[in-house]
């Protein structure tokens, strides 16, 4: 039996390397005899220079830059040849700001800037940009201030770049962009596909995911309007499909860079070479935190299951929540949903022991499986 382990990660509990090593381990405790083919994904989030790296064979470079809120870290991006991977969630990522400390009106995308600075200067003709799983919502204002963007107030002086800073933004100055740009392919790969403003954008959406409260959202959503308008892009750029992804990073990307709006999970499973990787497979198991029926607007698992629909394989998806109206994805190639829990535990303790439910659940469905085959 060859079973492939696709998960893409379970946000602040399993990377998606952790979760396939999870999956393999309960498959492996019900058949010892299987074949088990890790392949971990990502759609732009958390892990997606992991999962870049592992197919283009990339080495890693580690870089000294400032997270969301401006404190010192690092993060690295993968290199091979000319070709960079550099991943938002590595530098601005919401992960990486503890649940008290996260303020949205307060943080930018700056440190991602200086990773894409990084990758240029270390000779990247090409940067694949990874743009989900941030804590930010300012429009990449501070990622491009960081590749030469100034941001003016109406008085010509130059502004931060947080959402509280650029309200009071009138116009934006992109002379002084770094000239390597106009040489270097940029692909975004995005995980969604919504406009920068309105009530399908950024803010509306994905804002109150980011801790912003009812209030704050036509406030930050008046913000993101405000730089669009006051770089001429309102009725183009900031109305293309994945301008709003990551709080507007990909408004900035194809603005500002030239950037291809793509979606991640396609860029993923072109460089793993998945169609061929299933071919021969029984099933695929996949994976993240939370499935409902969002899952299928661009999301890893809509792409997997894309490719496990169109191969005939059955596709199994784990989770640590599987919402009512998840039922819809039996109509677009889910087999089966599992939600992971054993039982009523608190969120904390859900989170600490998702690899080991992860395992658990992977081994029952392994053992239904070969219950079925057996009657077969």
């Amino acid at each position: 039996m060859k079973i492939v382990l696709a998960p893409d990660s379970f946000k602040e509990s399993a990377t998606a390397l952790q979760a396939a090593e999870a999956l393999a381990r309960g498959v492996r405790a019900a058949d010892p005899g299987a074949e088990v083919v890790p392949v971990p994904l990502a759609d732009g989030g958390e892990g997606f220079t992991d999962a870049m790296a592992a197919a283009l064979d990339a080495g890693m470079r580690q870089v000294e830059i400032v997270d969301a809120l401006g404190c010192p870290t690092h993060a690295h991006f993968a290199l091979a040849g000319d070709v960079a991977v550099v991943e938002a969630a590595q530098a601005v990522g919401l992960g990486r700001i503890a649940p008290e400390d996260r303020s949205i009106f307060d943080s930018d995308t700056r440190g991602l800037g200086q990773l894409m600075r990084a990758a240029l200067d270390a000779g990247a003709r090409e940067i694949i940009v990874g743009i989900g799983g941030t804590a930010t919502n300012d429009a990449g204002a501070g990622m491009l201030a960081e590749l030469g963007v100034r941001f003016l107030d109406g008085g010509g002086a130059e502004l931060g770049t947080t959402p509280r800073e650029l309200a009071q933004v009138v116009s934006v100055d992109a002379s002084g962009v770094d000239p390597r740009l106009a040489r270097t392919r940029v692909r975004a790969a995005c995980d969604v596909n919504n406009p920068l403003v309105g009530d399908n954008g950024a803010s509306a959406v994905y804002g109150p995911q980011k801790g912003a409260a009812p209030d704050d959202v036509p406030v930050l959503d008046e913000i993101l309007r405000r730089v669009a308008e006051a770089a001429g892009h309102l009725e183009g750029p900031a109305q293309t499909p994945g301008a709003g992804a990551a709080g507007g990073l990909g408004y900035a990307l194809g603005a500002f860079c030239g950037a291809d709006l793509v979606p991640g999970i396609d860029v993923v499973l072109e460089a793993v070479d998945f169609r061929s990787v299933i071919a021969d497979a029984d099933a695929v198991f996949t994976g993240e935190g939370a499935i409902d029926a969002q899952t299928l607007m661009g999301k890893t698992l809509s792409g997997v299951a894309c490719e496990a629909r169109a191969a005939g394989v059955p596709l199994v998806a784990f989770a640590g929540r599987v919402a009512a109206d998840a039922a819809v994805l039996h109509d677009h190639g889910f087999t089966a949903l599992v939600p992971i829990g054993s039982g009523p535990e608190p969120l904390s303790e859900a989170l600490a022991n998702a690899e080991v439910h992860l395992a658990r659940a992977a081994e029952m469905v392994i053992r239904l499986m070969g219950s079925h085959r057996a009657r077969s």
